[in-house]
């Protein structure tokens, strides 16, 4: 099978371009600051001149959005959030993602790091293992009270303060405040207990879900899931098909479709190099599975986009 570190992914030095329309009236974060008070494996960003409809697509970086003001539609793997005020969604290198429908009067920000940026501030930093909205296996949207959102806003202001100046000690502080943020998330995730009060099914549809978008690219069997889940296939499948009226197979086949997106959007591979990478025996069988499941042709989407 194929390896996902193989394929296509925004890097930070481009996600800009990629998500936002250039201006120069936007004077936040790292719109339009000055080479030499920029960061290496850091960028902060204001909504502020985002396009509305973004992906499929994959990143290097970790990611935490913060809404204040609007909504929008996420999608995160195969799982859907609409999206509120008071709102942070974090996503994880390597996965999956896109958005659409931002409202026109949507604000907030969002921060984009490296997975070695933290290394060095503290001993032994694992992402997954620290925050649990980094690991596939916990919930990546939380819906935080006031007082934790007015926190995790003084510390995006800080960051902004520091990214302009030229003070000692920069570096480290943004890192502190990075840090700080996410420790007041990691709170505010711990006091919801996203998992609580959740019906089982509701519950192994989700982990399914999960453990689909993790490993899609490795196993293409309703039979491994159910391994995974320690449940027989038919149960499973059962299980999916009461909850959302689709199959656990359709669920493989949408996150192969969403990778083909991307390897489309971002690559020049021929339609050919994408099916023998995404493991297909042949292209006529890449062209005849995308245009079930989409209703083109891969040569159709990419030509539009």
């Amino acid at each position: 099978m194929p390896s996902s570190n193989s394929l296509p992914t925004h890097h930070l030095n481009t996600f800009h371009k990629e998500r936002h329309r250039t201006s120069s009236n936007v004077i936040f974060g790292y719109n339009n600051l000055p080479v030499q008070h920029q960061i290496p494996g850091f960028e902060l960003y204001s909504t502020e001149g985002m396009i509305p409809d973004y992906g499929p697509a994959k990143s290097t970086f970790y990611r935490v959005g913060i809404i204040l003001q609007g909504n929008l539609h996420m999608q995160l793997g195969l799982e859907h959030f609409d999206i509120g005020p008071s709102s942070l969604t974090f996503s994880i290198p390597g996965q999956v993602h896109s958005k659409s429908n931002a409202s026109p009067d949507i604000l907030g920000y969002y921060i984009l790091f490296d997975p070695t940026f933290l290394e060095g501030l503290l001993p032994h930093v694992h992402m997954s293992a620290e925050f649990p909205f980094y690991d596939y296996a916990g919930s990546q949207l939380l819906n935080c009270n006031e007082q934790e959102i007015n926190e995790i806003v003084n510390f995006i202001g800080k960051i902004d303060t520091e990214l302009k100046a030229d003070h000692s000690g920069k570096l480290t502080a943004i890192k502190m405040y990075v840090y700080l943020l996410l420790l007041t998330a990691k709170r505010s995730y711990e006091r919801q207990s996203p998992v609580n009060n959740v019906p089982a099914t509701t519950h192994m549809v989700t982990l399914f879900y999960k453990l689909v978008s993790q490993h899609f690219l490795q196993y293409r069997q309703v039979s491994d899931y159910a391994r995974m889940l320690h449940v027989t296939p038919n149960h499973l499948n059962r299980v999916v098909k009461s909850t959302t009226n689709r199959t656990a197979s359709d669920a493989i086949q949408e996150m192969l479709v969403q990778e083909a997106k991307v390897l489309l959007q971002n690559t020049s591979l021929s339609i050919s190099e994408i099916a023998y990478q995404l493991d297909f025996s042949e292209p006529a069988a890449f062209n005849h599975f995308f245009r079930k499941t989409t209703g083109g042709t891969p040569l159709q989407y990419r030509s539009i986009i």
